[in-house]
């Protein structure tokens, strides 16, 4: 898994939180695994998880990790999005992505691509050619940011994050290291733009180490177990791989490593994720979110009609068999 990687030693350091601050654990739960696009397996991460705990956030896939075989790595066709962002985090292997806006490029290993679909969009996400020969392996993350409803209408927008310009710290004791995908981690902001205010981290934590953030009062706190086992909370609740740990109020937030960890999985690899709520009502369906089924109708009318981008004459082509 490696992401981006730097010594913890010479990085700025985020102070701890203290015990007085810290937010209990609500709830854990395991994400059901199942299969998206053309059949890459993913595991649903917000799975049987209120939506008041998870907002401004919709869902989350696990994608992988995965070691493919020559000619089986798989990714989507051509397909519309409306009302809210998708944020696709690659930890390992390749992926490329186009849409209708004109966005589009190869993310690899620590690097983001944040897709806006504000009013309306079409895009497409595969792996490359090369890698299709191949095979090989295939880890990542794609997290849906809700819009508010001011925005749902935006133009849509694209933001390609390189590895190398997420904001890298250390935890205090620097058995942590953390980068900031995008939000504001103890006065130090990652390279993403949002439209709700969120904190996005990804944190490798060593065997044995202790985490122990501040966290923005005002934002809901998760943390999802990417890799490792250990234990989050003051009151140190088992987690694992495909976990999902849900706090509660607070200031701070507590995530530990198992002294022994599984041997494929040397660390404790967690991505920590929160927001202030947007509390607006939510209609879903497949690839719309907005406010009302009123305003679904009228999406699913405006992509039948091509309201929502075309196909550009240059494009990727959708290789499922």
């Amino acid at each position: 898994m490696p992401a981006i990687t730097a010594d913890t030693l010479t990085l700025p350091r985020v102070a701890q939180a203290g015990p007085a601050e810290q937010r209990a654990v609500l709830s854990v739960t395991t994400a059901p695994s199942g299969f998206e696009g053309e059949g890459f397996p993913v595991r649903r991460a917000f799975a049987g998880v209120p939506m008041s705990s998870l907002d401004p956030f919709l869902h989350m896939d696990q994608m992988g990790e995965v070691e493919y075989a020559p000619g089986e790595p798989k990714g989507t066709p051509w397909h519309p999005h409306r009302g809210f962002e998708t944020v696709t985090y690659i930890i390992d292997g390749v992926f490329e992505h186009q849409d209708s806006n004109g966005g589009g490029g190869t993310i690899t290993n620590g690097d983001t691509q944040w897709m806006t679909a504000g009013a309306g969009i079409l895009h497409i996400e595969k792996p490359p050619e090369h890698l299709v020969v191949s095979g090989g392996l295939f880890h990542g993350i794609q997290l849906w940011v809700n819009l508010p409803r001011a925005n749902k209408f935006n133009p849509p927008r694209y933001q390609d994050i390189r590895g190398g310009e997420t904001a890298l710290l250390s935890s205090s004791d620097g058995g942590a290291l953390l980068r900031v995908i995008a939000g504001d981690l103890a006065g130090h902001s990652g390279p993403g733009a949002t439209f709700t205010p969120i904190t996005l981290v990804h944190a490798t934590v060593s065997p044995g180490a202790v985490l122990d953030l501040p966290w923005n009062r005002e934002f809901n706190a998760l943390a999802y177990i990417l890799a490792g086992q250990g234990t989050v909370g003051g009151e140190r609740r088992p987690v694992r791989k495909g976990q999902l740990a849900v706090f509660g109020q607070g200031r701070g937030l507590t995530v530990a490593a198992d002294t022994q960890q599984p041997t494929a999985e040397p660390n404790l690899e967690v991505l920590l994720l929160g927001g202030r709520p947007i509390k607006e009502p939510v209609a879903h369906y497949g690839p719309f979110v907005m406010n009302t089924r009123a305003e679904l109708v009228q999406a699913m009318e405006d992509y039948q009609a091509g309201r929502l981008g075309v196909i550009p004459a240059q494009h990727m082509p959708h290789t499922g068999r």
